[in-house]
């Protein structure tokens, strides 16, 4: 007789497209950083929907404005203006450099937006031979064909050819090859403050302001890609801001609304003036149940704490797994992180490690294909840090 699991999986792989490497599990009840599959077993969650529930699974808070949103209106359009859809525009832009925003639904949809009003923007103040978007070796910005070839990673393009057009790479970190590869085409420069799933690269201190000054000297644009870093899971809202830098263009999505699928583009009032009505649209971009979603979540980081815990426990992580690293040095290269986005290098290959912790009840992914990331729900304590090291301790026994 099969198990609950193994009906579902079974079903799973009769209808659903073969485009995931999933892990054996059906998960299908959650509750802070724990999670249940179907057959009653229990998950300690620190991956969190890849950096994207960060203020855990079904916080009070955001259940109750979805079913109070769901039981008022669910969808209507940008054809008309929505009332959540406004307050959640002004709460980024009061709390960011911001002066407008778009809303999608997606990190991918949000940095195809971010490249269009560049693109746009670029056409209308420097010229129409403006037609290079410069990103960095290692990126990822999302799956769409702008976004896959915006990714320097080639194993994403692979089978995608022809990319499109107007697209040049420089290595991350490296403020002298950037400056070296612009040219009068380049209208822009688009970049992560943290690598995620290139293993958790952090870049030296200063680059992002360099980055900035180099895009300054040139007339160009920078764009900064927070899709991984942003509400609140480095410790700051958005990464950058530990830099003192502005952007022009800023991309939000993941935590936004905790779990309800809601992106962002985030601009100065001189760039966003590029976009005017005709040019770009989401049929269900910030609509009023992704919007309500995203109210709460982005009220309840301001109101709980949820930014000093984020420092305080991801400190207390870091500690604990270089503790960790320094028991088992043939196997850990090197531990990084911010806030609680953390990557434990690996000297082995770390799927078969993600596997045997998930066999013991801890959630996590490798990238990278050596780099356990953790990415935790902002909201967790010590004891869930300390039973998910020693998991993760045990299998590397």
């Amino acid at each position: 007789m099969p198990t609950k699991t193994e009906t579902e999986i079974a079903r799973s792989e009769q209808y659903i497209m073969n485009t995931y490497k999933r892990f054996p599990i059906v998960l299908v009840r959650g509750e802070g950083a724990r999670v249940w599959d179907v057959d009653g077993r229990e998950y300690l969650d620190f991956i969190a929907g890849i950096a994207v529930c960060n203020l855990g699974h079904c916080h009070p808070a955001v259940v109750e404005a979805i079913r109070t949103q769901a039981g008022e209106l669910l969808h209507v359009s940008n054809l008309y203006h929505i009332a959540p859809q406004i307050r959640m525009a002004q709460l980024l832009v009061e709390n960011t450099f911001a002066d407008k925003v778009f809303f999608c639904n997606s990190g991918a949809e949000a940095n195809e937006g971010a490249i269009k009003l560049a693109r746009k923007y670029a056409h209308a103040k420097m010229g129409a031979h403006k037609r290079e978007l410069i990103t960095m070796e290692g990126s990822f910005h999302g799956r769409t064909l702008a976004t896959v070839t915006a990714t320097a990673q080639t194993k994403f393009q692979a089978g995608f050819e022809p990319l499109p057009e107007g697209f040049r790479y420089v290595p991350y970190n490296d403020p002298g090859a950037l400056e070296k590869a612009i040219t009068r085409e380049t209208y822009a420069v688009m970049l992560e403050p943290i690598q995620g799933e290139k293993g958790v690269r952090i870049p030296a201190e200063g680059y992002l302001a360099e980055a900035r000054r180099i895009c300054d000297r040139h007339g160009i644009l920078l764009i900064l890609d927070e899709v991984q870093t942003g509400m609140g899971r480095t410790g700051t809202f958005c990464a950058h801001e530990t830099t003192g830098i502005k952007p022009d263009i800023m991309t939000l999505a993941k935590g936004l609304a905790n779990g309800v699928p809601s992106g962002a583009v985030l601009a100065t009032a001189e760039v966003a003036s590029a976009f005017v009505p005709g040019s770009h649209a989401s049929t269900f971009g910030g609509n009023p149940l992704a919007m309500a979603a995203a109210v709460a979540t982005f009220e309840t980081i301001q109101r709980e704490g949820v930014l000093s815990n984020c420092r305080r426990i991801g400190a207390y992580f870091l500690e604990r797994l270089q503790r960790l690293a320094a028991k088992h040095a043939k196997t850990v290269r090197a531990v990084r992180g911010r806030g609680l986005l953390i990557g434990l290098e690996l000297s082995i290959e770390g799927a078969e490690i993600v596997q045997r912790c998930l066999e013991r009840g801890l959630l996590l992914n490798c990238t990278d294909g050596n780099v356990l990331r953790f990415a935790p729900p902002l909201v967790i304590g010590e004891a869930e840090v300390d039973r998910a090291v020693d998991i993760v301790h045990g299998v590397m026994d």
